[in-house]
């Protein structure tokens, strides 16, 4: 399976009433520090989650991390979120 879609799926799981986008960025940082020959090392995320109502920026991304686990945050170089409600 693609880091994309074990991000999609995890944040699908986590987020199951809410948005969520994920995009492969990671050719548009060829030369730059962090990317991978094969892409899947710069993703934007977007999530638009009833669970992020009353929650600051921190609580929103550590929601985020969180559901992606320690394991799978290791394999990304750079993860861009926008999290709103």
């Amino acid at each position: 399976m693609s880091k994309t879609q074990e991000i999609e799926d995890r944040l699908t799981a986590a987020f199951p009433d809410g948005e969520v986008l994920v995009v492969d960025d990671s050719e548009s940082h060829r030369g730059h520090a962090g990317y991978q020959e094969g892409g899947e090392s710069h993703f934007n995320v977007r999530i638009r989650s009833k669970d992020f109502e009353g929650k600051n920026r921190l609580a929103r991304h550590r929601a985020v991390h969180a559901a992606l686990g320690p394991e799978l945050i290791a394999r990304i170089h750079a993860l861009a979120l926008d999290l709103d409600v």
